[in-house]
């Protein structure tokens, strides 16, 4: 029976982080293809959004796909985000392959429909499904502008630190031992650091900071037409980028603030004997 029951509660986690990680890249890859293939067709061009808009709609994603989530499975819905977790705060390590598989099929079918939906706008604006618009779907380095000169190596760079910082923050916001926010408010506050990382860190890889956000969508642009997605605008290839780069920045960040920061914070203490708990009711 117990077995049964935790095979049953994985289902249901998996199934969490599926949706979680769905309701982010609804918001986000959508955003970006209103921006970028909407606003190509405007009158004059750029009438649908910008930068900021499209970091704010990726803060919101990731701030509903946790409320979503975070009952079942803790809303992880980045598996940068369950290696780390694994690695620094004991989340069990056989949980790793199915929430990162689940995680980044959530954001495959999210990106499916995506491109489903905005099929009209987007062979208008870009008829030969080039690297224009792949940026709807999956990161480039430096966006896809040939005008910046980051290659690869320096897009690698750029995920090791944003990653490293989102995971630096996501152990600070969650850690109890801390000061948490409050008032279920961790999902916010997380989303505007995804908002922040957006406005801050945007430019030379088009913070990714999460395998599955990338690969999943990528994988159905190729399916779709998009048949350069797995190369850069230079023809490298690039899709291992924002793979290895936030799994790598993740481990650095959850290093840092374990070892900076957690080591050296008051350990919970047990409530005094005839103490009603500080949770408790009554």
């Amino acid at each position: 029976m117990t077995e049964r029951f935790n095979r049953l509660g994985l289902v249901g986690e998996m199934a969490a982080e599926f949706v979680g990680t769905m309701v982010l890249i609804l918001f986000g890859c959508a955003v970006v293809a209103q921006v970028a293939a909407g606003g190509a067709l405007t009158t004059p061009p750029g009438g649908l959004g910008d930068h900021d808009s499209i970091s704010w709609a990726w803060g919101i994603g990731v701030t509903m796909g946790v409320y979503v989530a975070a009952r079942l499975s803790g809303a992880h819905l980045n598996p940068a985000v369950t290696v780390t977790l694994a690695t620094f705060k004991g989340f069990p390590w056989r949980k790793v392959a199915p929430y990162a598989l689940a995680q980044t099929a959530g954001a495959f079918v999210a990106a499916l429909l995506v491109r489903w939906n905005y099929t009209e706008a987007l062979a208008k604006a870009d008829p030969g499904h080039t690297l224009k618009t792949q940026t709807v779907f999956s990161t480039l380095p430096a966006n896809g502008n040939p005008n910046l000169p980051v290659h690869e190596w320096g897009a690698f760079r750029d995920q090791v630190i944003g990653t490293a910082l989102l995971l630096l923050l996501i152990l600070a916001i969650t850690d109890m031992l801390n000061t948490p926010p409050g008032a279920n408010l961790g999902a916010f506050i997380t989303g505007l650091v995804v908002v922040g990382i957006g406005m801050a860190w945007g430019t030379n890889a088009g913070y990714a900071i999460n395998p599955a956000r990338d690969f999943g969508p990528r994988l159905a642009s190729f399916l779709t037409g998009y048949r350069g997605a797995w190369r850069d605008q230079y023809g490298n290839l690039y899709f291992w980028v924002p793979i290895v780069g936030p799994l790598v920045g993740g481990l650095l960040g959850g290093a840092l603030y374990k070892g900076v920061v957690g080591r050296f914070l008051p350990a919970a203490e047990p409530e005094p004997p005839g103490r009603v708990p500080a949770s408790g009711k009554g």
